[in-house]
């Protein structure tokens, strides 16, 4: 891609989202490469202020709070050559169309994917030794029960963990379980054998990953192929005392999972539910051996610097002509949520 001309750096972003995404530091750095231009009102692409700034934009940095309200991005910005995106999903931004007309498209999906991934391995090993059981066991009694070991042992060592879906997260769920005397299966539908076994798993079939596995964390992206992806028949095929975690909720029959987990067989930790906050009678709230967190395991607090610094490298790279280090081709596009 041509270098950028300095007056083309727009930033379309919510006041409090572009405070808390950029440092001083960092903020410096991206003036550096240009002109920048903090859009008038924020991230409200569309607005009529924003039309004449965005009629001169070269490279447009978005991210939460970013929205087009339904108009096309090549409508907005007829000259943009990029989308640095400061967030993970860019599909409420652009679309095939703008990646076949040539606007370079990059996000942080692969900087908040860490976060994520740290979150997951410490859900895994504190699934893994029976945390959550224990601790609902021992305030209950307010005692150490003779009998009170879980289904399936408490220990980390030989545990048998399902990956579902080699994404952006997965893969670093993977490499993160790389230390632990753990046994990994993985089941994703774009991953042969020998690529699995390169990033440390056995490939299963969906049917036997939920079988055989103590613990089961799915990463696939949410598209329309994949919603629902658990049934209650793979449920009902985890074994007894297993704990599913879960990436976006409605990869899972959300009514079918309630169901399970209220005979007790299984443990769930719940980042995100479908809807994300449950119905207030849901018994998702209450009920022991569910974990239930109001989806915090992607990037939050300091973290968020990590996504703002990571998006101004790519502004930089392009100011001097270099290639996207996190670009979104067509085929990607095409199969990530």
């Amino acid at each position: 891609m041509n270098r950028f001309t300095p007056r083309g750096i727009v930033v379309a972003l919510p006041d409090e989202t572009r405070n808390r995404l950029f440092s001083k530091e960092s903020w410096h750095r991206l003036e550096q490469c240009g002109d920048v231009r903090v859009s008038p009102a924020g991230g409200a692409l569309a607005d009529p202020r924003v039309a004449r700034v965005l009629a001169a934009a070269d490279i447009l940095v978005t991210g939460w709070g970013t929205t087009t309200q339904g108009r096309g991005l090549r409508e907005l910005a007829p000259r943009l050559g990029a989308l640095v995106h400061t967030a993970g999903s860019v599909r409420t931004l652009v679309d095939e169309v703008d990646l076949a007309r040539g606007v370079a498209v990059s996000s942080q999906a692969d900087h908040n994917a860490r976060p994520v991934a740290e979150y997951t391995l410490a859900m895994i090993l504190l699934g893994g030794k029976a945390v959550f059981a224990a601790q609902h066991d021992y305030r209950t009694h307010r005692a150490v029960r003779d009998g009170s070991e879980p289904p399936g042992g408490r220990g980390l060592y030989g545990l048998r963990v399902g990956i579902v879906g080699a994404s952006r997260v997965g893969r670093r769920v993977l490499d993160l379980l790389g230390p632990f005397d753990v046994e990994v299966l993985l089941h994703d539908p774009y991953t042969n054998p020998a690529e699995a076994a390169r990033l440390g798993a056995r490939s299963a079939s969906l049917e036997e990953l939920m079988a055989r596995c103590q613990v089961v964390s799915l990463h696939a992206p949410l598209l329309d192929a994949t919603r629902g992806m658990i049934t209650a028949g793979h449920l009902r095929l985890l074994p007894d005392g297993a704990i599913i975690n879960t990436a976006r909720g409605a990869l899972v029959d959300q009514d079918a999972l309630v169901a399970e987990l209220a005979t007790g067989r299984i443990h769930a930790v719940l980042d995100v539910t479908e809807p994300e906050v449950p119905e207030p009678a849901s018994p998702l709230w209450t009920l022991p051996n569910v974990v239930l967190t109001p989806h915090v395991a992607g990037s939050a607090g300091n973290e968020v610097r990590r996504l703002g610094d990571g998006a101004v490298r790519e502004v930089e790279r392009l100011a001097h002509g270099r290639p996207l280090a996190h670009s979104i081709g067509r085929e990607e596009f095409s199969r990530t949520a």
